[in-house]
């Protein structure tokens, strides 16, 4: 049997490799998330190692395949005698016991090899572990009596995911609400998130557009939003209290769209929010968009979504696509919490770095592109 270590940035690419240097029959015997390179332990990248494997001497006499098959159709009763499609399951079968016998390191896999090269597929983009296995099964119970190939099996996968996120909202705003609050941490973005929508909703939509800044812990942040607001030629208040917003808000009514930036701590203090519910209906005055970062761990994101709980979210909206290679924390969040996403944006360019967003969209950034497979 031929071994061998094949070491790519994604599952894909190690795929394509496997399949150049090994050929189509190649099985797939392992797979993990390494990290290499770096400077004293930092920036290291991560990458895919996959173990393969072929029988380079697949001749073997009539009566030892006979045995071997006999013995490993009675410990898997899911291969059915007569079907002649069993001889390359009953292969990979065999190669895979004999290499974990001889490999004790080797990870006990989930699912047969083509299946778990698509569920390693998702958890190395950080999905939820029982949603990929969910996933996976979703796929593989209705073939239980077909040998699909890896694309095959993506392109099923593809398929049942864009089904399941159909379901959720995936919209920019439609200016049903003149007041749009963005919450979230400190950091994530929101400041040049508003800008980009406030140009967006100017020069594509044609609307009249207003700003409202409540984020007065971070002078930064005022300066930052003062340097938008000049630039496009909008007005700003900047709402030190509660009256201040208020204000604020009566100033602005004329106006067909006014987003409001603010501090990453208000929305997790019950007092703000009560005080602020003494000005304004949360649920039908205004819209809110909770921000995140897809470069924070998805745990972090969970705990962040609880911590804005308190108040009625629209959508969702994510930031920084161009400083990470993960996609599944946005999965996660979306399909676990049915929250829909407004957009996601990927650079700092104000107002080009955002894009509306789909099922479709999101597919393909986990799984892939696969019209061309």
């Amino acid at each position: 049997m031929k071994v061998k270590k094949i070491i790519a940035p994604t599952m894909p690419e190690a795929m394509i490799k496997v399949r150049k240097e090994l050929g189509a029959d190649a099985v797939i015997l392992n797979s993990k998330v390494t990290h290499k390179g770096g400077f004293l332990g930092f920036f290291k990248k991560k990458n895919i190692e996959v173990i393969a494997a072929l029988d380079a001497d697949p001749r073997i006499s009539n009566q030892k395949e006979l045995a071997e098959k006999k013995e490993i159709e009675t410990n898997n009763p899911f291969l059915k005698e007569n079907d002649t499609k069993n001889e390359m399951v009953i292969k990979e079968v065999k190669e895979l016991r004999k290499w974990i016998e001889k490999n004790a390191s080797v990870k006990e896999m989930s699912f047969p090899p083509n299946y778990q090269a698509v569920y390693d597929l998702l958890v190395d983009q950080e999905v939820n572990d029982q949603l990929a296995k969910d996933l996976v099964k979703s796929v593989m119970e209705p073939n239980d009596a077909v040998d699909l190939t890896y694309n095959q099996i993506k392109k099923q996968l593809f398929n049942k995911l864009e089904e399941k996120l159909k379901f959720l909202p995936f919209s920019g705003i439609q200016y049903e609400k003149r007041f749009v609050h963005l919450v979230g941490p400190t950091g994530v973005g929101k400041t040049t998130t508003i800008a980009k929508i406030a140009a967006n909703s100017m020069l594509k939509d044609g609307k009249k557009v207003a700003l409202i800044t409540t984020d007065t812990y971070r002078i930064a942040a005022i300066e930052q939003l003062k340097t938008y607001s000049k630039i496009l030629d909008i007005p700003l208040e900047i709402a030190y209290t509660i009256e201040d917003y208020k204000r604020a808000r009566e100033k602005f009514q004329a106006y067909d769209l006014v987003l409001v930036d603010t501090a990453g701590r208000n929305f997790r203090d019950p007092k703000y929010v009560k005080e602020l519910g003494k000005v304004v209906d949360l649920n039908h005055d205004l819209d809110t968009y909770l921000v995140l970062s897809l470069t924070t761990k998805s745990v972090d994101l969970e705990e962040i979504h609880k911590q804005f709980e308190q108040i009625p979210i629209k959508q969702l909206i994510f930031t920084k696509k161009d400083e990470t290679t993960t996609f599944g924390s946005m999965l996660n969040l979306s399909l676990l919490r049915s929250e829909g996403i407004a957009y996601i944006t990927d650079g700092q360019d104000v107002p080009d770095d955002i894009k509306d967003i789909s099922a479709t969209t999101i597919c393909e950034m986990l799984v892939g592109d696969i019209s061309n497979e």
